[in-house]
């Protein structure tokens, strides 16, 4: 199993991995190519997407300073986040894929992976990223951090980027329920995070769908890139879980081979900004917002172009969570 350590320097250097202040010459060659779909050949192959980006993909409103959003929340309902560990945080980043699949190389991905890796240790946690996993290796990997002693952690988060259909994760050697994974962090199978939250986020596909977006009168135009495919699985009866997905049932999900997904810039971005100030839904709320107004897809052909990405959240969480 190829392990990242959690050491930013280290995990920086890795050749998938772009830095902040040094693109790999890939990501440089990609940077203003067209947008892709993490779907088979045979629908990518349909439309040439191009992307841009919004003003710095920064939302165009002014924010308020930190000090007007403080306020006075109840302990009761708020999850207990003291423990002596924030907790950890799997990133399985796939980007190469066996050509039995079918799949591309999902270019803007490490990008990606390197900026949430910032992102989430910047919160505390304890950040690893696992490059290029097979389904077998995905399960075994998970399986293996929910057998683990959570006791003195406060959550739990995992980060999935990948090709994806219709409840489907793919591994580089095929697809994979994702259910079968999100699983194995149950109630009855991981006793340490009982009562924790349970964090997974998922930048793939979840359908062949295009949202051509409405008119509005308010809002900030919108701009550019790219789309990862389908996960679609029942939730987990039991308490405690949220799941934060790039894109709503049924639809692509898009990123640029040089920026990254349209999901994960957002998240980062207001993370970065917001990340120890405000509650995860106000904070998902706002990765909403951002993915709906500052971004959107060009393409030479009109069919593909214009089109709009939102994100979708489902939370079967019983209290608020403050990274603070």
């Amino acid at each position: 199993m190829n392990k990242t350590e959690a050491d930013p320097t280290e995990i920086m250097d890795k050749e998938t991995l772009t830095t902040e202040s040094e693109e790999t010459i890939e990501d440089q060659e990609n940077y203003g190519e067209g947008d892709t779909v993490d779907a088979k050949p045979d629908r990518k192959g349909r439309f040439m997407l191009f992307g841009s980006k919004k003003k710095d993909g920064k939302l165009q409103e002014k924010e308020q300073s930190s000090e007007s959003y403080y306020r006075i929340v109840s302990p009761t309902f708020q999850y207990k986040m003291s423990h002596q560990r924030v907790g950890k945080c799997i990133i399985i980043n796939n980007k190469n894929f066996e050509e039995t699949t079918g799949m591309n190389v999902r270019n803007g991905t490490d990008r990606d992976a390197g900026e949430l890796f910032k992102c989430f240790k910047n919160l505390g946690f304890e950040v690893f990223i696992y490059n290029d996993q097979t389904c077998r290796n995905m399960e075994r990997l998970l399986k293996e951090v929910s057998e683990e002693d959570h006791s003195d952690s406060s959550c739990f988060a995992c980060i999935l980027l990948s090709h994806g259909e219709e409840g489907m994760i793919y591994g580089t050697d095929g697809a994979m329920p994702i259910k079968s994974m999100t699983s194995l962090f149950k109630g009855d199978m991981c006793k340490s995070l009982v009562g924790k939250p349970k964090l997974f986020f998922i930048q793939a596909c979840r359908g062949s769908e295009f949202d051509d977006g409405v008119q509005t009168d308010s809002g900030p135009p919108n701009d550019t890139i790219e789309t990862d495919a389908n996960p679609r699985h029942k939730i987990p009866v039991e308490a405690d879980f949220l799941f934060a997905y790039s894109t709503v049932p049924g639809y692509y999900s898009w990123r640029n081979p040089g920026r990254g997904s349209w999901f994960v810039q957002a998240l980062c971005n207001v993370l970065n900004e917001f990340g120890k100030q405000l509650e995860i839904m106000q904070i998902l709320t706002r990765v909403n917002y951002m993915v709906a107004t500052n971004f959107e897809s060009w393409s030479e052909d009109p069919r593909f172009s214009e089109k709009k990405q939102i994100p979708c959240v489902v939370s079967m969480l019983t209290k608020e969570i403050y990274f603070n």
